[in-house]
């Protein structure tokens, strides 16, 4: 082809459309001198030759511009240079600190953390692996020879941190850990590096394992321990021919990250049960990033989340207690005899407040129809649910009264039988479902409310799936067979709730996920996978518990949720089985539901 030849060249971008609108987009940290926003060629190179689109990002710490650019990048790139100004870790400057690079740290900083909160994949080189320290909880040495150790032994061990030739050329080596990311990328203990620095990762901080070090101890690279796909070094890969997997693994991830979210964009994704509300009481601000709650309008599009389920939770007094003994009194001022049902509707009120004030971004939804369409105009959703029918003071008519206030569904009980059933931690108070039980399950049926038996006693269950006319729901709820906890299903309970048509949703809970360690999502998808084994694919769905103990390493919370489709993505599940996953067989039953009125 002749290279002067424009129309050649159109030719073949043509040629390759679409596959290359494809690609994944990925944002390159530009560096500064003087007036000039600048960029080393080997970084974006290495993008294109891992098969991805570099756009390079000039150190602008506008968070509209930020925010803006994150929406549109599903990769990041963190480059090297300067040092970072030690006052940003609270730390005076000693007299071995070098040049730092004051126009690049907000924004860097800045842009990690809110990347971080997106779940947007990221690779950290040289100054980069010191970025994601810095922004996420870690320590930087402000030079490595400041702040090494004394003894004469480790002394001598000292490795030479800078880098005499040339840029391409190995200098030292490092060790990399077994079972890491980077071990499986090289399949080698050992990498031969190039080095570039006086500042290093001190301490990666919570969120990260240090996966490689220097002969010296100095630490060399750092991997997210938290199911996400960041890895940060020390060395300038980008220099390096044995640098490409490192961009070709982030040109992956980033792909993974494009498809998930293209997504989201085309499928509801409903969380079927939180516990937010319960904290409303305590000056929460549902339209920010507020860090005292795991859902709220931030974290929900960060994690294109399109809907929740918000349960009014109420707590089930032991006998002799009242229950307003057992209420925040935050909540009222004096709630010495605060009834249950006053409470359910105060906690209603405060969440219909919370819609109206951001009735721009949020919408109280009653019906599928409602959901999906608050989608297709930018919404996020709020559904109402009852925890405990305690709420219902005593009298099946008042099932009536929270229809009416659109409650999608009411768990008939919690912790402790209340008059309507035997609850799963509870005494079988009444050996099952209660006869007044059973006039409360026909009046939901009659008046369009689902029947959630998630916290209900085993014969309980049984007794409602009888009784109720409808299917029936499990809000959150996991698989007993893979934890033996009283709150989970047995193989037999989901077999038989299949059969009657309903739904059984994962839960986030840990100490439903497994006895012993800590919980990871790894341990939800195995909740879910088994219950698709058990029920197949039209019966599952996830209700996180958030704020009410919900949450575990990779899905803490709602802005994690996007974590979750990537897992079954991972695992080839079709759009249309991650469709129902996410709230499909839900509707599917919310909507039988709410027709039988009309046909009965």
């Amino acid at each position: 082809m002749n290279s002067f030849n424009l129309q050649s060249h159109l030719d073949t971008i043509y040629a390759a459309y679409p596959e290359a609108g494809r690609q994944p987009i990925i944002g390159i940290t530009a560096n500064f001198a003087g007036e000039d926003a600048t960029l080393r060629s080997k970084y974006f190179e290495k993008i294109v030759a891992a098969g991805g689109t570099p756009v390079i990002l000039p150190p602008v710490s506008d968070t509209g511009v930020i925010i803006n650019t994150l929406d549109h990048i599903d990769g990041l790139l963190l480059s090297g240079g300067g040092d970072y100004n030690p006052l940003w870790a609270g730390e005076e400057p000693q007299t071995e600190l070098q040049n730092i690079n004051a126009r690049r740290d907000l924004p860097e900083l800045l842009i990690t953390r809110l990347a971080y909160n997106r779940q947007i994949p990221i690779l950290g080189i040289c100054r980069g692996i010191q970025t994601l320290a810095m922004a996420l909880g870690g320590k930087v040495r402000q030079h490595i020879s400041s702040q090494t150790t004394t003894d004469s032994i480790q002394r001598a061990k000292a490795v030479k941190h800078s880098q005499d030739a040339d840029r391409s050329e190995p200098t030292h080596s490092v060790i990399i850990q077994k079972g890491s990311v980077l071990h499986s990328l090289y399949g080698e203990d050992k990498l031969y590096v190039n080095s570039f620095h006086h500042q290093a990762v001190s301490d990666g901080g919570k969120r990260f394992n240090i996966t490689a070090k220097a002969p010296d101890g100095i630490v060399e690279a750092m991997e997210s321990n938290e199911h996400k796909p960041i890895i940060g070094v020390q060395w300038h890969a980008e220099w390096l021919d044995q640098g490409l997997p490192l961009f070709r693994w982030l040109v992956q991830q980033a792909a993974n990250f494009q498809v998930a979210k293209r997504l989201h964009d085309r499928v509801l994704t409903l969380d079927t049960h939180c516990d937010t509300p319960m904290l409303f009481a305590k000056g929460i601000h549902f339209e920010q990033r507020d860090p005292r709650i795991l859902v709220d309008l931030h974290k929900m599009s960060e994690g294109r989340q399109d809907a929740v389920i918000m349960a009014a939770y109420l707590p089930q007094p032991k006998l002799g207690e009242k229950f307003s003994s057992k209420v925040d009194p935050s909540w009222v001022e004096n709630n010495a005899n605060l009834s249950p049902m006053v409470y359910a509707d105060l906690i209603f009120d405060r969440i219909e407040d919370i819609v109206r004030r951001n009735s721009q971004h949020l919408s109280l939804a009653r019906t599928p129809a409602d959901l999906y369409e608050d989608k297709r105009k930018g919404r996020k959703s709020v559904m109402l649910a009852i925890e405990n029918a305690l709420a219902l003071n005593h009298d099946a008519a008042n099932v009536r009264h929270f229809a009416q206030r659109g409650v999608v569904y009411i768990t008939l009980c919690h912790n402790g039988d209340n008059d309507i059933c035997d609850s799963a931690k509870g005494c079988n108070t009444h050996n099952g479902v209660s006869a007044f039980g059973e006039r409360v399950i026909e009046e939901m049926n009659l008046n369009g409310i689902m029947v959630d038996l998630s916290h209900a006693g085993e014969k309980s269950f049984f007794d409602a799936l009888q009784i109720s006319a409808t299917p029936i729901v499990c809000s959150h709820s996991n698989c007993r067979a893979l934890c033996d906890h009283p709150r989970n299903l047995t193989d037999e309970q989901l077999r038989a709730l299949a059969r009657r048509g309903g739904v059984a949703h994962i839960t986030l809970y840990p100490g439903f996920l497994c006895r012993q360690g800590e919980a990871s999502i790894l341990d939800a998808v195995s909740h879910l996978e088994h219950a698709i084994s058990v029920m197949g694919i039209d019966h599952v769905g996830i209700g996180t518990d958030f704020d009410g103990d919900g949450g575990v390493i990779g899905m803490a919370d709602s802005s994690e949720m996007i974590n979750f489709t990537l897992q079954l993505l991972r695992r080839k599940y079709s759009e249309r089985d991650i469709e129902k996953i996410w709230g499909g067989n839900w509707l599917r039953v919310m909507s039988e539901v709410q027709q039988f009125p009309e046909k009965n």
